[in-house]
């Protein structure tokens, strides 16, 4: 299953330390969206979309990645974040795929280290985020991911 992850991930890496653990799983390559090869995108089974949240939204890189986009077939797709809060919104990422031909096959999120003011008042929230625990649960989303969608590809 030919797969890539467009990952717009700034500040800590938090973000890029998941896309590579699930790149690891589902033998994808990493790529920011400035280094997308729009030729290996259309023949993939599937993309990962990932960002860090900002201001209660996914980072405006990726989103304009996205927005860029042209509708094309169905493809199957996956949306992953790195959040300071909890419950990032997915809904506007996932419904702005689903416009350019994506099927959005499941999310993933979890915390990361986040500075952003007024956390950075404080030093900051989610010390040492994503963790271990957290990389394992990124590494058996993507590998639940290969398992549904390869069998179906």
């Amino acid at each position: 299953m030919k797969t890539v992850i467009v990952c717009a991930s700034v500040s800590h890496g938090n973000t890029k330390r998941v896309a590579d653990v699930m790149g690891l799983a589902l033998g994808a390559r990493v790529v920011d969206p400035e280094e997308v090869d729009m030729a290996e995108l259309a023949a993939c089974d599937l993309v990962g979309f990932g960002a860090g949240i900002f201001s209660r939204t996914f980072n405006p890189r990726l989103r304009q990645f996205v927005r860029s986009l042209p509708p094309g077939e169905r493809r199957k797709a996956f949306v992953f974040a790195t959040s300071g809060l909890p419950k990032p919104p997915f809904r506007p990422l996932v419904r702005a795929l689903e416009r350019k031909g994506f099927e959005v096959h499941g999310t993933f999120s979890c915390r990361g280290f986040d500075t952003w003011p007024p956390f950075r008042l404080i030093g900051g929230i989610n010390k040492g985020r994503p963790n271990a625990a957290d990389l394992e649960a990124a590494r058996l989303f993507a590998e639940g991911l290969r398992a549904r969608i390869g069998a179906t590809s």
